[in-house]
C-alpha cells in the first residue's frame, strides 16, 4: 500500500443548512496510482460528525473506496506568542498582559507601603500623647519625625495614583487591542481534522473525489425588507446565516432546508380506545352546563389554499437555494445571503381593536408573488422616510395574501368603555345580559392639514354553539350600524374622521340564556 505523504486540499463546494446543522459536500481532482493507496485529505473542520461521512469516487476506469475516516490530530498552543508566527496586534496584547502584572504588582507593594506608613503615623502620636502626659517636651524631634512621615505618605499616595492612572490607561487598550483581534484576527485551532481515504483502482489515472458529512455549529434563518412605496410594496427575501465550523465557506452552492433531522422518530403504536354510553343523571338532564372560551382565528387567504397549516413551514420541509454563490466565513457571526425579491400591488387601512389595544396601525395588504412559501420570520420596515421599525412575517403560501403592520399613528386616538347589564324575562325565565360597548375617536391634526382619514374599527360579540344560548347584534341600538359581521363574530365599522374630527361608535348586543343554563 501507498501512502500519500502530503494531504491533499478538500475544499468545500457545496452546503445544505439546516435548523441547526449543515451537510457539507466538498470535491477535488485526485490522481491516482495502480493498486492500494491511502490518501491524507484536508483540513477540514474538526467538529465534523463522523458517523456520516460518506465518499464516492468517480474515474473512467475501475476505481473503489475502501474505507475513509476522519482522524483529529491536537497542536496546544504555547504559554506566550512566538515572534515569528504571531502578528502585531497579539505580540501587542501579550505585552500589554505583562505591563499591567508589572504594574498591579508594583500597586499592591505602594499599598502595603502606605499601610505601615499609616500604622506608624499612629504610633508616633500614640507617643506623643503618652510623652505629654509624663511631662516630656521633645516638640523638635517630634514635629521633624511627623514632617517625615508625612512627607513618605505624599510621595507614595502620588505613586499609588499614578499607578491605578496606567492601570486604567492599560485596562482600556487591552480591551480595544482584544476588540481589534475579535474583528480581524481568528485564533489557530488546535484541534484540526483530514479525511483519510484507502482507495483501490485498477490502473492509474485521474479521478473525481466527492465526500459530505454532516457538522454542527451552524444555522439559518428567514428574514425580509418590505419597501412601501406609494400603492406598490418590495419586499426582499434573505437568508440569515451563522456558522462556526472551524472553516470558510469561499463561493458554495448554498441551499437551505427547513427539514428537522434531529426529530426523526417512529409513529406511536396503536392502543385500544375504548368508548362507553351511559344515560345522563337528572342533574344532568335539569341543566346545560356551558362555558365561555377564545379562540385564535388563523386565516391563510381564500379558499385554493384553505387547510394548510399557518405556522413555521407549514409542516411540509421547504427548500429554497441561493441564485448565486455565496461566501460565509466561520467567525459565528449572521451574514445576509438574498434569495429572492418581487414587488407587487399593496393596499392599506388603518386598523384598531380596541379591546386588543387602543393604537391605530397602518396595516399593508399584498399577495405573495415571490414563487415559494414565506416563512415565519422578522420583516425589517421601509417607507418613504426611511427605516420605520421591525415586524413580523406569518408563514405565507404561493399566492396567498399576506399583511404587514407599519407602526401605529400618534394622530388618532381610541378610547373604549364597555358595561353590561342582568335582567330576567318574566314568563321563560330566561337571563339576559345586555352588552354596552362604546368607542370614542378623536384625531388631531397639524394646521393646514386636509383629507378625511378612515379607520376600520373591529369589535366581537360572543358565538353560541348551543340552542340554549342565544347572541343578539340590537342593530337598532348601534350608532353606527356596523359595515359588516362574519362568522367568528367580529363586526367592522368603517369610520370616517376629517381634521380634528371626533366620533364615537356605539356596539349593543345580547345574550340571552334558558333558567336550566349555568356556567355564564
Amino acid at each position: 500500500m501507498t501512502t500519500e505523504p502530503r494531504p491533499i486540499p478538500l475544499p468545500v463546494t457545496a452546503v445544505t443548512c439546516l435548523e441547526d446543522r449543515a451537510h457539507v459536500e466538498r470535491s477535488t481532482g485526485l490522481d491516482l496510482a495502480a493498486g492500494v493507496q491511502r490518501l491524507r485529505l484536508g483540513p477540514i473542520g474538526a467538529p465534523a460528525v463522523d458517523r456520516t461521512l460518506h465518499a464516492e469516487l468517480v474515474a473512467e476506469h475501475p476505481a473503489t473506496v475502501l474505507g475513509a475516516r476522519i482522524v483529529r490530530t491536537w497542536t496546544p498552543r504555547g504559554p506566550g506568542p512566538s515572534p515569528d508566527g504571531d502578528s502585531a496586534l497579539r505580540l501587542r496584547a501579550h505585552a500589554l498582559e505583562e505591563e499591567r502584572r508589572t504594574v498591579e504588582r508594583e500597586r499592591d507593594r505602594l499599598r502595603v507601603r502606605l499601610d505601615l506608613l499609616g500604622r506608624l503615623a499612629a504610633d508616633l502620636l500614640r507617643e506623643i500623647r503618652e510623652g505629654v502626659g509624663f511631662g516630656e517636651s521633645e516638640g523638635e524631634r517630634w514635629g521633624r519625625e511627623l514632617d517625615r512621615v508625612d512627607a513618605e505618605r505624599d510621595a507614595y499616595a502620588e505613586r499609588l495614583r499614578a499607578a491605578e492612572a496606567r492601570l486604567t490607561a492599560l485596562d482600556a487598550e487591552h480591551d480595544a487591542t482584544l476588540r481589534a483581534l475579535d474583528e480581524g484576527e481568528q485564533e489557530p485551532p488546535e484541534l484540526v481534522a483530514h479525511v483519510e481515504l484507502t482507495v483501490e483502482a485498477e490502473r492509474a489515472g485521474p479521478a473525481r473525489l466527492r465526500i459530505g458529512h454532516l457538522t454542527p455549529c451552524a444555522l439559518w434563518r428567514p428574514a425580509y425588507r418590505a419597501v412601501l412605496d406609494g400603492g406598490s410594496l418590495t419586499l426582499e427575501t434573505e437568508a440569515v446565516v451563522w456558522q462556526r465550523t472551524g472553516e470558510d465557506w469561499s463561493d458554495v452552492r448554498l441551499t437551505l432546508s427547513t427539514a428537522r433531522s434531529a426529530l426523526a422518530t417512529e409513529p406511536p403504536g396503536l392502543v385500544e380506545d375504548r368508548l362507553t354510553l351511559r344515560d345522563r343523571s337528572a342533574a344532568e338532564r335539569r341543566t346545560v352546563d356551558v362555558e365561555v372560551r377564545e379562540e385564535l382565528i388563523g386565516d391563510l387567504g381564500p379558499a385554493p389554499v384553505l387547510g394548510l397549516p399557518g405556522v413555521d413551514d407549514g409542516g411540509e420541509a421547504r427548500v429554497l437555494h441561493a441564485p448565486a454563490p455565496v461566501s460565509v466565513p466561520a467567525d459565528g457571526r449572521a451574514h445576509r445571503v438574498p434569495l429572492s425579491v418581487f414587488t407587487t400591488g399593496a393596499g392599506d387601512e388603518y386598523a384598531c381593536s380596541p379591546e386588543l389595544s387602543p393604537l391605530v396601525t397602518q396595516v399593508v395588504r399584498f399577495d405573495n408573488r415571490s414563487g415559494h412559501a414565506l416563512l415565519a420570520g422578522p420583516v425589517d420596515l421601509v417607507r418613504g422616510s426611511g427605516f420605520t421599525g421591525r415586524g413580523t412575517l406569518d408563514f405565507t403560501a404561493p399566492g396567498a395574501p399576506a399583511e404587514l403592520a407599519y407602526g401605529s399613528r400618534d394622530d388618532v386616538r381610541v378610547v373604549r368603555y364597555a358595561e353590561e347589564s342582568h335582567d330576567t324575562a318574566g314568563l321563560t325565565q330566561r337571563t339576559v345580559v345586555t352588552h354596552t360597548v362604546r368607542l370614542h375617536l378623536s384625531r388631531f391634526s397639524a394646521p393646514g392639514e386636509d383629507g378625511e382619514r378612515v379607520v376600520a374599527l373591529r369589535e366581537r360579540i360572543p358565538v353560541s354553539e348551543v340552542s340554549a344560548v342565544e347572541v343578539r347584534l340590537r342593530k337598532e341600538s348601534c350608532s353606527p350600524a356596523p359595515a359588516s359581521v362574519d362568522a367568528e363574530g367580529i363586526v367592522r365599522w368603517d369610520v370616517s374622521l376629517p381634521p380634528g374630527g371626533r366620533r364615537t361608535v356605539t356596539l349593543v348586543y345580547e345574550v340571552s340564556a334558558a333558567a336550566k343554563v349555568v356556567g355564564l
